[in-house]
């Protein structure tokens, strides 16, 4: 499946650069992130959650989880949780399931990305398809979703 139109008129429109990556189907950030050669920080992991019952997308390193309590004490809701797959198909027409961007405004959706990515010059993460990734300047990212930053990453195994 190519890059989806949306994705590539909501990048093209805002006059960003950006590069597509094409790849063998992965299925985790963390196995993407290797493929592609991608240093697993700049790998923008995209998760799918609801604050209060509003989808959201947290968006945190390849090898990270997210810690929910920390989550939602950057959200400011009440209640906070994971997006289940059968959810994915309606909140993302144009993506194959679990291969969503962090692009939250081409989806109606706040967008919190942990502090640790700040880090990075660039991020490259799904465009779309378990294929396909998008690399382009962290600085443009910003600009482009207006991310609310925060620590909610933990490390897998912690």
């Amino acid at each position: 499946m190519p890059v989806p139109q949306s994705i590539q008129h909501f990048l093209g429109d805002q006059h960003v650069s950006f590069s597509v990556i094409h790849h063998r189907p992965a299925y985790t950030a963390q196995e993407e992130a290797a493929i592609t050669r991608v240093p697993g920080r700049q790998w923008a992991k995209t998760v799918a959650c609801f604050a209060d019952g509003r989808p959201i997308l947290a968006v945190l390193p390849a090898a990270s989880l997210i810690d929910i309590e920390r989550l939602r004490a950057v959200t400011g809701a009440e209640n906070v949780r994971l997006a289940n797959e059968q959810e994915f198909e309606g909140l993302y027409p144009d993506c194959e399931t679990g291969a969503m961007p962090p692009l939250g405004p081409l989806y109606g959706q706040r967008v919190y990305v942990d502090r640790v990515l700040g880090d990075a010059k660039e991020i490259v993460f799904h465009a779309g398809s378990h294929s396909d990734a998008i690399r382009l300047s962290y600085e443009d990212f910003v600009r482009l979703v207006q991310p609310t930053l925060g620590d909610f990453a933990g490390r897998a195994g912690h």
